[in-house]
C-alpha cells in the first residue's frame, strides 16, 4: 500500500485519530517527508508545542514515529528531529484484531458460562451469585430480579468473532 493510499485509508485515519486525538490529529494526518523537529512542525500546523509533543511521543510509542538527537555545539541544546514510519501502520492494526478477538471470545466464554438476572426499572445486572445475595431484589429499587436472556448478546459476539476470525484466517479447531 502507498504511503499516500494509507493516509486516505478511513480505518487508518480512524487509528491515528485513536491513537494521537483530535489535537494531535493534524500531526498525524500529514507527516512530512524526511527529518522534522518538533517546533517546525507547530508552527506550520499553527499547534501548541506541548500538543505536537504528545501527538509525536504516541506515535514513537505505537513504532510510526523515530526521532534523533543532535546537540547544537555552541549552545549545548538538544534538538529532536522526527521521522515518520507509517509503513508499521498494517502490522499495528492487525495486532489490534487480534487483541480484539481475543478479548471478545473472552467475554463470550463469560457470557455463556454465567447466568444473569436484570433489574428491569433500574436496568442493573446481577450475576447469578450477587442475585441470590441480594434475595432476587434489587439492591437500589426493591424491584424483582428477572433472570435475564443474552442469547442476543452472545449471538452478536459470535458473528464479531466469526468475521475477525476470517478476516485474520484464524482456524478454530476443537
Amino acid at each position: 500500500m502507498a504511503f499516500e493510499d494509507l493516509l486516505n485509508d478511513p480505518v487508518i485515519q480512524k487509528y491515528l485519530h485513536e491513537l494521537v486525538g483530535p489535537t494531535g490529529m493534524p500531526v498525524a494526518a500529514a507527516p512530512p517527508d524526511g527529518e522534522v523537529t518538533d517546533e517546525e512542525l507547530a508552527e506550520e500546523l499553527g499547534l501548541e508545542l506541548n500538543d505536537v509533543r504528545r501527538a509525536l511521543f504516541i506515535l514513537y510509542e505505537n513504532d510510526l514515529a523515530t526521532y534523533r538527537r543532535v546537540r547544537d555545539e555552541d549552545s549545548g541544546w538538544l534538538t529532536y528531529l522526527w521521522t515518520f514510519h507509517y509503513d508499521n501502520i498494517p502490522e499495528n492494526l492487525q495486532e489490534e484484531m487480534y487483541r480484539l478477538l481475543d478479548a471478545l471470545e473472552e467475554r463470550e466464554e463469560y457470557e455463556r458460562t454465567h447466568e444473569f438476572y436484570l433489574c428491569e426499572v433500574c436496568s442493573i445486572r446481577f450475576e447469578f451469585g450477587e442475585a441470590m445475595d441480594f434475595g432476587f431484589e434489587c439492591p437500589e429499587c426493591g424491584s424483582p430480579l428477572e433472570a435475564m436472556d443474552n442469547d442476543r448478546l452472545r449471538d452478536a459476539m459470535d458473528q464479531r468473532i466469526e468475521a475477525l476470525r476470517d478476516e485474520l484466517n484464524v482456524d478454530v479447531t476443537g
